[in-house]
């Protein structure tokens, strides 16, 4: 169904699958790819992105995939292994951290270099765009995360790359990175191996806040209203908070945020989460494969499984995210009644996977487009008959002729018909 969220997960062992979060099934494999953490991405309205590392010769390229087709559409060599990805809004770049800590700009669908940067003294572990695109979030092996103009990623003319803003404020590698804390005057917030996540201003070297956790965190995400965070622990829970920070001046505060572990356990690390369906709920995978869980924000509780195991181990997991207008009170998404813990599964979805959003945009296009074209050969047509009988009365009265009403009547009759 086009109103169904969809969900992707990918595997260093080689499989990629797209499930539907309201039936649980997969919907489509891709196949060949070995993805390491953070290689997966939905690149415009028609490719799936994954970073791919040779396992015979330990070579980096970025494989390209179409909706339509398991196999690998476009394969784009880079100059050594690359693990991270992100793309711009337009989806028609796509930025790849590698093991030296450069950072690879490329365009999309052709594969072209545009350039390469080094960008951290270690690899690459994580990247993220701003939400309105203009930021290139980038955190390394080394603890430290740099802030770049994308403007100026996506323009070697401009020379060398040095970062906006960069922070050294984790001890060891950044495992994620989020961004759009707007209320609390946060840039963005990142999680590390070293039990912490901590919420970044632009404005400030030092964190605003750090957030300890009794293990390490995989990933973090904030709900749309920037009030509560999601962490990902690999301890197989997953942690929550709330955020109330002040909108003055929130560096000034010394609040202690202690986040809480939900109800259920994940038997494996939870290595990967994303917000789904405007902040109502939230999908989470174990690293060992076994499971994808659909959350109900609101209640902690698992209101879907996805149906399908990956068989091996997961390193990635994001949602295809692609917001419509009002569905005039109409119920869509997961909605088929009671989850695995009896829980109510429905929710009201407003999310389309982009490729089918597009299909249903052309054809409600071509449908307006049938239906003005007659429109305009009626008009046409009734235009034509009106210039005949004006061109044949224009010709009698140059003529000189005459004819009686009747006449005329008759004849306007056999031109009618």
């Amino acid at each position: 169904s086009s109103s169904h969220p969809i969900v992707l997960a990918s595997s260093p062992d080689g499989t990629i699958i797209a499930y539907d979060a309201y039936l649980g099934v997969s919907i489509a494999h891709f196949t060949g790819c070995r993805s390491p953490r953070k290689g997966l991405v939905i690149a415009g309205t028609d490719l799936v992105a994954a970073s791919h590392v040779s396992p015979d010769t330990g070579a980096g390229s970025i494989y390209l995939y179409n909706w339509w087709s398991s196999t690998v559409a476009n394969q784009i060599p880079l100059t050594e292994p690359v693990g991270p990805l992100a793309v711009t809004l337009d989806g028609a770049h796509i930025l790849a951290g590698g093991i030296s800590g450069h950072i690879h700009a490329v365009s999309l669908p052709a594969g072209h270099l545009v350039q390469t940067f080094p960008a951290h003294s270690k690899h690459v572990s994580c990247l993220a765009v701003s939400n309105d695109g203009t930021l290139l979030f980038s955190g390394s092996d080394d603890g430290t995360i740099a802030v770049y103009a994308v403007s100026r990623v996506l323009n070697p003319s401009r020379g060398s790359q040095f970062p906006l803003r960069y922070f050294a404020g984790h001890d060891s590698t950044v495992t994620s990175i989020t961004s759009g804390i707007r209320a609390s005057n946060c840039a963005l917030v990142s999680c590390s191996l070293d039990y912490t996540c901590k919420f970044w201003s632009l404005m400030h070297d030092t964190p605003l806040y750090t957030v300890a956790f009794p293990c390490t965190v995989w990933g973090v995400e904030m709900d749309p209203s920037d009030s509560e965070f999601y962490a990902a622990g690999s301890d197989g829970f997953v942690y929550s908070g709330t955020l109330r920070l002040g909108r003055r001046n929130p560096a000034r505060q010394k609040q202690v945020l202690v986040p809480s572990p939900w109800g259920k356990q994940h038997d494996g690390a939870v290595i990967a989460l994303s917000m789904m369906n405007g902040g109502q709920f939230l999908a989470t995978a174990s690293e060992n494969g076994s499971s994808i869980w659909i959350w109900n924000v609101s209640t902690k509780q698992v209101v879907n499984v996805l149906g399908e195991r990956m068989g091996g181990c997961i390193s990635e997991l994001i949602v295809a995210k692609v917001y419509t207008g009002d569905t005039g009170g109409r119920r869509s998404g997961l909605n088929a009644g009671q989850g695995n813990d009896g829980s109510d599964s429905g929710f009201a979805s407003r999310e389309l996977s982009r490729p089918i959003r597009d299909v249903m945009n052309m054809e409600q296009m071509a449908g307006a487009q049938e239906q003005d074209r007659n429109k305009s050969v009626s008009i046409l047509g009734s235009t034509i008959k009106t210039y005949k009988k004006l061109w044949k009365h224009i010709g009698k009265e140059a003529k000189g002729g005459t004819s009686s009403g009747s006449g005329h009547e008759a004849e306007d009759d056999d031109d009618d018909k």
